[in-house]
């Protein structure tokens, strides 16, 4: 029996993993502050896919998803109730990404390499078990990506074993092959590996790559 998905955040990443879930034939609750903005995406989603506000998608989920602004997460995640998160999951898709013009093509931080996003969620939710995934590769990429037979790595990071095995075998089922950089400090090399894969597309508008690690 696959375990229900709550996804916190409906906007373009939130929906288009929602969407790999359900093609996956998981069930999926997406939740918004603006439920009735996802109308037309519930009309297309079948009776697997519901909507409803973050504490409805953070209640329903047995894992959860975090798809928000990186500036907008903490309080995203406060709506969905602590209590909704304890014992949870938390697939973290967040980047703390600054409300600033890219230098050259470079995004900027909010966060220094001294403390990630994550772990900074991590410290606020600590019942939760937080998994960094998703977060350096496009929307349009997320699910069952196509480049000529090789699978793209998909690093990720967190402090409980169980949990990442969970995110791991999602991952593995969206045509990932998943590269485990060990607990939730690495999240601080991860986030930044949001910045190195827009680059090509700010200067370039190409955005059709992925990371691949060899060994």
């Amino acid at each position: 029996m696959k375990k229900k998905i709550g996804i916190i955040g409906s906007g373009v990443v939130g929906q288009a993993l929602a969407n790999g879930f359900l093609k996956h034939g998981y069930e999926v609750l997406i939740g918004s502050r603006e439920p009735e903005k996802l109308t037309q995406w519930k009309s297309g989603a079948g009776e697997k896919g519901s909507i409803g506000t973050f504490s409805g998608a953070a209640s329903f989920g047995e894992i959860l998803v975090l798809a928000v602004k990186g500036n907008g997460a903490k309080n995203a995640l406060l709506l969905a109730g602590k209590d909704n998160l304890k014992g949870k999951t938390v697939i973290d898709a967040t980047n703390p990404i600054a409300e600033l013009p890219p230098e050259n093509g470079v995004l900027r931080f909010y966060t220094d390499l001294k403390l990630s996003l994550m772990e900074q969620l991590q410290q606020t939710f600590p019942d939760a078990f937080f998994v960094k995934a998703f977060n350096s590769i496009g929307n349009a990429l997320m699910v069952n990506p196509e480049f000529n037979g090789i699978k793209p790595s998909m690093f990720i990071c967190g402090n409980s074993k169980e949990a990442k095995k969970e995110v791991s075998d999602i991952i593995e089922l969206f045509g990932f092959e998943v590269e485990d950089m060990g607990f939730a400090e690495a999240a601080r090399a991860i986030e930044p590996l949001c910045i190195l894969w827009c680059i090509p597309g700010i200067l370039k508008n190409q955005w059709n790559h992925a990371f691949k690690l060899l060994k």
